[in-house]
């Protein structure tokens, strides 16, 4: 599949009757034979990646609801990001790293990369890290994590990076439940020019956690210059890697379905939720999704603007786009700073082709002066992928019309690793881009939406719960890391046929564009009525003056729940007087009452500056909502922007 050119937003988005119909017919001829020929068409896209041992069978359910793909057959995931390109991509660049933050812009050819992870791996076998060890990694946006990962794959290790972000007691839990061999991490990180020093937060997780780990190798940056290294327990890496340079680490050929990595879900609390990804059947699934999914090319250059710390990083940053032999950037910094138009100098520089981020982000740039998204030449860029949470109409149409590009929504949990759902598949190039839609089941998805009691289909354009036909497909998580019960209990349980309860609302018309509508424990009951709020949500952002919001329901003695809203506007202009603010919490009210109707209508409306989220960019809305019944918020370790907070509790109500 390669890409037709870009032409306007008009004519990719709204293409002919005729021509659509018959590009949703091939796509889903395309998705049928993933299911119903699934030995065949997944042993066809493992030729994809290099198998030092050819498995013996494609896939053995032989215990539902676990699957293991490509049972038998033995690989290695650096070794196919990393070795088997050199002799055509030697010299092509594989990471380019642009921190906005240190002002760090560095490239490394794949044979760059092949030295380096190799000084890294040399470093943690000599730190005795072997094959199933594990690894955390607790770093930020630094080339160093790339190489620690990729280094814990070369050794047949299993890393769990941590996200940067989170506070020493998470970490603890998170050490805990992998009890790591070593940790890698640095001096500090950086944040909107904060420094954010590390060694304290080591320092307190580790005298918290039980199974602390033996040896902690820091990847200094010169950040935090008071940084004082442990005796007998800390270890300088630039020491180490000057006496490693030069090595060349074996690769540990590993059983497809042993483990890769683990990765835990952000806002989890009590005992962290592991999510268990394999090796062979991840690297397959990656491999495919770049030609299927992103319509990609090797040798062209992808930008995931996200972090390394949550699954899109994995995903998207590190393995996919080096499994394909492409370029990939590796950000460090906001998209607007030094000034909204970082990413699209970004794009010009480097000729990006593919990027990829959440409507978060673009939210974040519609608020901006628009003379910012014509700054710079974005030309080469083909398509922007969007993900991460429910995509809004409003803020699609506005990030294709700026950039004259197609936007494609996708839909995936940190548990499948890759796309359940795709605006962008074989045979939908021409297909009309409905807005709001995360398109279509992905390959090997056999995806339904159920009544949420029944469990029983529901009809078009009838909200379910979106759930997948067991085995999920390659690339999904094997189990919960330590927890076999746990995987059953938590995922498989809901609905009869042991299905995979997504807990995500969905719609899907008659011609089976799916429409994600919100997680299913995020509806309001109002008098009876049960209402998603991405429904609220998506009313209320298309006001032109609102720049973003979140709808929760909170308790109240009549109708059980009525609809609280909390709005980021454009401009605190209105704000500043009773009359103005009085006239846009009004029209914003009649919007909702108008477009999702009365029984939406926002009994309060709050303005607030900013909105709680995590960094990851999922909206804190149960937080959100304990505030509001004045309630303890909860665990927020994984909050973005801790004003964010203050925001929400000083921000400005109208009466109901």
């Amino acid at each position: 599949m390669r890409p037709n050119g870009v032409g306007t937003p008009q004519a990719r988005n709204f293409g002919g009757e005729e021509e659509a119909t018959l590009s949703i017919e091939e796509y889903k001829a395309f998705h049928r034979r993933s299911i119903e020929d699934r030995d065949g068409f997944w042993s066809e896209q493992a030729g994809r990646i290099f198998w030092n041992k050819p498995f013996e069978t494609v896939c053995d359910f032989g215990r539902p609801p676990f699957a293991r793909w490509f049972v038998g057959g033995e690989t290695n995931l650096c070794y196919n990001a990393i070795d088997r390109h050199l002799d055509e991509r030697q010299d092509q660049d594989a990471i380019i790293y642009v921190s906005t933050e240190t002002g760090a812009e560095e490239r490394y050819t794949y044979g760059d990369l092949y030295a380096e992870v190799n000084a890294f791996a040399a470093t943690l076998r000599e730190l005795g890290v072997g094959r199933g060890d594990r690894v955390i990694i607790y770093m930020p946006m630094m080339v160093e994590a790339v190489f620690a990962m990729l280094a814990c794959a070369r050794l047949g290790a299993i890393h769990s990076m941590v996200f940067g972000g989170f506070a020493a007691g998470s970490l603890a839990k998170r050490i805990d439940d992998a009890k790591p061999r070593v940790m890698v991490t640095t001096d500090a990180g950086m944040r909107g020019g904060n420094v954010i020093p590390y060694g304290p937060l080591v320092d307190e997780a580790l005298e918290t956690a039980e199974h602390p780990p033996e040896s902690v190798l820091f990847c200094r940056r010169g950040i935090d210059e008071d940084l004082e290294l442990v005796d007998g327990r800390d270890l300088d890496y630039a020491e180490l890697r000057e006496k490693h340079a030069g090595a060349e680490v074996p690769v540990q050929w590993v059983e497809s379905s042993e483990p890769s990595y683990i990765l835990y879900t952000s806002g989890t609390t009590g005992t962290p939720k592991g999510v268990q990804r394999d090796t062979g059947g991840y690297a397959v699934a990656l491999a495919a999704s770049m030609e299927h999914v992103f319509d990609s090319a090797p040798g062209e250059t992808m930008f995931t603007a996200s972090d390394v710390g949550w699954v899109v990083g994995h995903s998207y940053i590190v393995y996919a786009p080096l499994l394909y032999g492409m370029t990939s950037i590796l950000y460090e910094g906001l998209p607007i700073r030094p000034d909204p138009a970082i990413w699209w100098k970004i794009v010009e520089d480097y000729g990006v082709h593919t990027m990829f981020t959440s409507p978060t982000a673009i939210r974040a740039l519609r608020k901006q002066d628009p003379e910012y998204m014509k700054r710079h030449d974005t030309s080469s860029l083909r398509k922007l992928f969007l993900a991460g949470e429910p995509l809004d109409e409003p803020t699609s149409r506005w990030a294709s019309e700026s950039l004259g590009v197609s936007v494609r929504d996708n839909y995936w949990q940190t548990e499948t690793g890759w796309p359940i759902l795709a605006a962008m598949m074989p045979g939908l190039e021409d297909a009309p881009v409905k807005a709001g839609s995360a398109g279509f089941p992905c390959a090997g998805y056999d995806v339904e939406l159920v009544h949420e009691e029944t469990g029983e289909p529901v009809g078009p354009n009838e909200r379910g719960v979106l759930v997948i036909q067991p085995p999920l497909p390659p690339g999904c998580m094997s189990t919960i890391w330590g927890n076999d019960e746990r995987f059953v209990e938590t995922y498989f349980s809901d609905f009869p046929e042991e299905l995979y309860s997504t807990f995500d609302w969905a719609t899907k018309d008659e011609e089976g564009y799916h429409f994600i509508m919100g997680r299913s424990d995020d509806v309001i009951n109002v008098a009876g009525h049960r209402l998603g709020t991405r429904e609220i949500e998506e009313a209320i952002s298309d006001h032109p003056e609102v720049a973003e919001s979140a709808a929760v329901g909170v308790k109240d003695e009549d109708k059980g729940q009525v609809v609280f809203a909390y709005v980021v506007a454009k401009s605190g202009d209105k704000l500043e007087t009773e009359d103005g603010r009085s006239e846009l919490e009004g029209s914003i009210k009649e919007i909702v009452a108008t477009k999702v109707g009365a029984i939406a209508r926002p009994a309060t409306i709050h303005f607030v500056d900013a909105l709680p989220k995590t960094r990851s960019g999922k909206m804190l809305r149960r937080s959100i909502q304990a505030l509001a019944e004045s309630r303890d918020p909860g665990d927020l370790s994984t909050l973005e922007d801790p004003a964010a907070l203050e925001s929400l509790r000083s921000g400005t109500s109208g009466e109901g």
